[in-house]
């Protein structure tokens, strides 16, 4: 399949005028689009060291890539946080959650969601390495606020979910002015890691891109390693 047919296939798939304004999506360089693509190697972050495969082959990215790809390469980033369906959805269902809102009214980035279960176990069951601020209990029937990604980061966002009246807020990217604020505030926050949280999106791409009937693999790297 020729690089130009995968694209515009990707681009009514994900479009990319719902991406912010400040995002970089689409192609990375300037490939010859009339190329033969046999395979697609799905990345959340691609480094240098893993751009060595041939003119072949299409490396789809979710964060824009920091460098310019010798091999062709195509990120979709907002635009599947914020499609539904897309990146948002993919963890929401994760963690057996039910989407009733978006969480940020003006972008639709993020989740709001209902918990008819047990969060805690669902996240430990899904999850390793969490950190939280403020209580984390087996209470069922709470309103959450999901946003793969960078949500935790935020301080607006974090607000916002005060605002919106949510029992928790999961994302990831926690820092220490947002934990203090969370506590001010009194709302709980899980941070699943920026990676983590991102993850079962590429598997839902997967399952979009799969309608290709072309040869598509994940290469889950997170590039945080845990010393333990």
């Amino acid at each position: 399949m020729k690089l130009k047919e995968i694209i515009s296939f990707l681009e009514e798939k994900v479009p990319t005028n719902l991406a912010l304004d400040f995002d970089n999506v689409g192609l990375m360089g300037d490939y010859d689009l009339d190329s033969q693509i046999n395979s697609i190697k799905i990345f959340m972050d691609l480094t240098p060291d893993f751009d060595n495969f041939n003119d072949n082959i299409l490396i789809i990215t979710h964060h824009p890539p920091i460098f310019t790809p010798k091999t062709p390469t195509y990120t979709i980033h907002s635009n599947w946080d914020i499609i539904d369906g897309g990146a948002n959805e993919a963890l929401c269902e994760t963690l057996k959650l039910d989407v009733i809102d978006y969480f940020d009214d003006k972008t639709h980035i993020g989740r709001v969601c209902k918990s008819n279960h047990s969060l805690k176990e669902t996240v430990l069951e899904n999850f390793k390495n969490i950190r939280i601020v403020n209580n984390f209990d087996d209470r069922k029937n709470l309103k959450v606020g999901v946003i793969s990604g960078f949500g935790l980061k935020n301080p607006d966002y974090i607000k916002l979910a005060k605002k919106k009246d949510l029992d928790v807020l999961i994302s990831g990217d926690l820092c220490q002015e947002t934990a203090i604020l969370a506590k001010n505030l009194n709302i709980t926050l899980i941070d699943l890691g920026h990676h983590e949280s991102e993850v079962p999106g590429l598997y839902e791409l997967e399952k979009v891109i799969n309608e290709l009937n072309i040869d598509v693999e994940i290469i889950d790297k997170n590039p945080i390693e845990v010393i333990k």
